[in-house]
C-alpha cells in the first residue's frame, strides 16, 4: 500500500509542529554588549564629532588637568622653554638696539645688560631672571629704561606661568579619584531574602583608616527602554532607593557594609525572576560619594553590575569578628558568598503568593535535615566499621599460638 503524501503545505506544517514542542528560554548573546560603567569606575563613553573644539580652550586649566600625564609634562616643559626663548629674544633686541653687540662700540658707553654679547648669553640671562637664580655675572643697568620694562614684564609672565603649571601639577596629584582607589566593591551582587522580602545587596569597604565623611550611596539601573510612543531610549537611568533612604542614603563607612535595596513595587527589578534576570539587558550602577577626612576633597567611587554578575540565591559571608577586645575585618572573604534558600520567582509573584516563600523555606529545612541525617548515618557507619576493625585486631592478638608438627619433628620427639 502506497504511503499517502501530506497535502498540508510545508509553511503551515512547520508552525504546527513547533507549537507542540515546548519552548525553551532564549538566552541572548551578551558577549559584545558594552557596559556603561566599567568595574574600575571609568565611564565607557566616547565623544565624537564635536564641532566646537574651542570650548575646551575657554577653560584651559580644567583641560590641562584632564589631560594625561605625558601630555601635561610636555606642555609644562614647552611652556617654560618658549617663555625663556621669547624673553631671550627680547633681551637680545634690547642689547642690539643699544649697540651692546657691536664689537667696535666706544669703551665709555655702559651696556644695558652687562656681559650679554650674543643670543646664548641673552638666553642664559632670561633663565636667570625668570627663575630668580641670579649668578651675578649679568645684570641690567639704569642706562636703559627699556630693559627695566622687559624685566618687569618677564617677572609678571613668569609668575603667571609658575602659578598655572604648578597648580595644574598639584591638582593632578590630588584628584578625587586617587582616594577612590582604596574604596572597594564586591565583585558580584547578590539577591536573597531578607526580612521576608527579596533584596538586591552589594558590599562596600574602605581600606584606609582615614574615614570618608558624609558618605552616600546611590544606585541606578541603566537599560534600553522604549516608550509607548515608540521612542527608543538607549541609556535610561532609573534611580533605586536603598534601605537608608530616610537618612538621605548617608552611611557610616567605618567597616565594610552591605548596601541593601528592597525589591518592592517601585523597584525596576520588581518583575524580574531568576530566569528573566539572566536574559535581561540591564546594568546596576553604584556610586559612592563622600569627603576625604584628611584633605577635605570630595571623592567619588563607581562600579557596575551586569546580569551575569548578579548571583540569585546567595548571601555574603560575615567578615567582621571580635578578637581580644577589637573588631577585626578579614578582607580575604570580602566577596565570598554562600547559597541560601531563595524563591526563583519575581518579587511581584512573591507578593501575590506569599506561600511560595514558606514552601521554599520548608523545602530548604527538609533538605537540611536530610543532609544532617545522612551525615550522622555516615558517621555512625564509619564508627561501627572502625569498632569492628578494632575488635578483629584485638581478637587476633588474644588467640593462643598453635604449633604445627611435621613428620620429622614427630620422629625426633619419639626418639627423645
Amino acid at each position: 500500500m502506497l504511503a499517502r503524501k501530506s497535502i498540508i503545505p510545508e509553511e503551515f506544517a512547520l508552525p504546527a509542529l513547533a507549537s507542540r514542542i515546548p519552548r525553551k528560554p532564549v538566552f541572548r548573546d551578551r558577549v559584545n554588549k558594552a557596559r556603561f560603567i566599567a568595574k574600575n569606575g571609568s565611564c565607557n563613553l566616547a565623544h565624537k564629532n564635536i564641532r566646537e573644539q574651542g570650548r575646551f580652550l575657554q577653560d584651559v586649566f580644567t583641560t590641562l588637568v584632564d589631560l594625561k600625564w605625558r601630555f601635561t609634562l610636555v606642555i609644562f616643559t614647552m611652556t617654560f622653554l618658549c617663555s625663556w626663548l621669547l624673553f631671550a629674544m627680547g633681551w637680545w633686541l634690547v642689547a642690539f638696539a643699544h649697540g651692546d653687540l657691536d664689537p667696535n662700540r666706544k669703551a665709555g658707553i655702559e651696556q644695558c645688560v652687562t656681559n650679554v654679547k650674543s643670543f646664548t648669553s641673552a638666553f642664559l640671562f632670561s633663565i636667570e631672571v625668570q627663575v630668580t637664580i641670579g649668578f651675578g655675572g649679568r645684570m641690567i643697568t639704569e642706562q636703559c629704561p627699556t630693559a627695566i620694562t622687559v624685566l618687569i614684564l618677564q617677572n609678571i609672565a613668569g609668575l603667571i606661568v609658575n602659578a598655572v603649571m604648578l597648580g595644574c601639577i598639584f591638582m593632578k596629584t590630588a584628584q578625587s579619584h586617587r582616594r577612590a582607589e582604596t574604596l572597594i566593591f564586591s565583585r558580584h551582587a547578590v539577591i536573597a531574602v531578607r526580612n521576608n522580602h527579596l533584596c538586591f545587596m552589594i558590599r562596600v569597604g574602605d581600606l584606609r583608616k582615614s574615614m570618608i565623611i558624609g558618605a552616600t550611596v546611590r544606585l541606578q539601573v541603566v537599560r534600553k527602554t522604549t516608550t509607548p510612543e515608540g521612542e527608543v531610549i538607549p541609556i535610561h537611568q532609573i534611580d533605586v532607593q536603598t534601605e537608608s533612604a530616610v537618612a538621605s542614603n548617608s552611611i557610616f563607612l567605618l567597616a565594610p557594609l552591605i548596601i541593601c535595596h528592597v525589591i518592592d513595587k517601585d523597584s525596576p527589578l520588581y518583575d524580574l525572576s531568576a530566569m528573566e534576570l539572566q536574559c535581561s539587558d540591564l546594568e546596576v550602577i553604584v556610586i559612592l560619594e563622600g569627603v576625604v577626612e584628611t584633605t577635605g576633597i570630595t571623592t567619588q567611587a563607581r562600579t557596575s553590575y551586569v546580569s551575569e554578575e548578579i548571583q540569585w540565591g546567595h548571601r555574603f559571608v560575615p567578615i567582621v569578628t571580635e578578637e581580644e577586645g577589637i573588631y577585626s575585618v578579614d578582607y580575604s572573604k570580602f566577596g565570598n558568598t554562600v547559597k541560601v534558600a531563595t524563591p526563583r520567582c519575581s518579587a511581584r509573584e512573591l507578593d501575590e503568593k506569599p506561600s511560595i516563600l514558606i514552601q521554599t523555606l520548608q523545602k530548604s529545612e527538609l533538605s537540611h535535615q536530610n543532609s544532617l541525617r545522612k551525615r550522622n548515618s555516615m558517621r555512625r557507619n564509619n564508627s561501627m566499621r572502625k569498632g569492628n576493625s578494632m575488635r578483629r585486631s584485638n581478637s587476633a592478638l588474644a588467640m593462643p599460638k598453635v604449633q604445627f608438627l611435621t613428620p620429622v619433628n614427630i620422629q625426633n620427639e619419639v626418639v627423645t
